[in-house]
């Protein structure tokens, strides 16, 4: 006979991260600051990989107060670089047990055929060859240890497309279906790979491009606003949780409502 659904429903802990390892990638700005700050606040022990190495680190202070936080330095479009820095933290800390792939970059709005080939270049770099390198340097271990949750950091734009923003969308493309292929690969070795696409979103990297462009952008919200660091945070940590169980290769919007598929 099976349990009763009232005996399986757990309530949701504070600290029901405790005794995890958490990576978040551009952890010290926007969303990725959010995250490792709410990451932390769970229970999680939280490093904070940014190319702003100093950044990295003060924010690691400012985290104290809230729990384990650590800074360090990485450019993760640098294969070496990541593949040493990850088991740096595996042989120092411990293994990951979240892996949080946010790390991006941004500029001005321009129609692809006015789009330089060194600026499509930086953009698959970071967004999708940096998602490839840290993914890869991350899962062997989670394989081992048997459990291990990835987020994927994507955007709106690798779903339909920005007008202005071909190089920047086409590299969020890729980390989108990067993410479906690691989900089903990875499906039963206690890995989940999921990714969350936001919209619109107030941090640093929204000043990074031209602002027509983002206001057009935001007029197609639904909601008529821009989303807050906050609140992509929370589905990142929901999909970093052992609450998701039976969830693997998925996209979650984050979009005001525009996007519903």
């Amino acid at each position: 006979m099976s349990t009763p659904v009232s005996e399986q429903v757990q309530p949701l802990t504070p600290r029901e991260l405790e005794g995890q390892l958490a990576l978040v990638t551009g952890g010290a700005s926007g969303i990725g600051a959010a995250t490792s700050a709410l990451l932390a606040a769970r229970g999680a022990q939280v490093v904070i990989l940014d190319i702003d190495g100093e950044k990295a680190a003060s924010f690691a202070t400012e985290l104290c107060h809230i729990g384990q936080a650590h800074g360090i330095q990485l450019d993760i479009t640098d294969e070496q670089a990541v593949t040493d820095t990850f088991e740096t933290i595996s042989a120092t800390i411990e293994t990951p047990a979240i892996l949080v792939n946010n790390a991006g970059t941004t500029g001005p709005a321009r129609p692809m055929w006015e789009t330089p080939t060194e600026y499509l270049r930086g953009m698959l770099d970071v967004h999708l060859l940096g998602t490839f390198f840290c993914s890869r340097a991350a899962i062997p271990k989670m394989i081992a240890s048997g459990y291990g949750r990835i987020v994927n950091v994507a955007s709106v734009a690798g779903k339909e497309g920005n007008a202005g923003s071909s190089a920047y969308s086409a590299a969020k493309a890729g980390a989108i279906g990067l993410t479906k292929s690691m989900g089903k690969e990875l499906a039963t070795t206690g890995v989940l790979v999921n990714v969350v696409t936001p919209g619109v979103i107030d941090t640093p990297m929204v000043s990074n491009t031209t602002p027509a462009h983002i206001l057009r952008l935001q007029e197609k919200i639904p909601m008529k606003r821009r989303g807050r660091a906050l609140e992509i945070a929370e589905i990142i940590a929901w999909a970093a949780s052992p609450r998701m169980s039976f969830t693997t290769g998925s996209v979650f919007d984050g979009s005001g409502g525009r996007t519903t598929y």
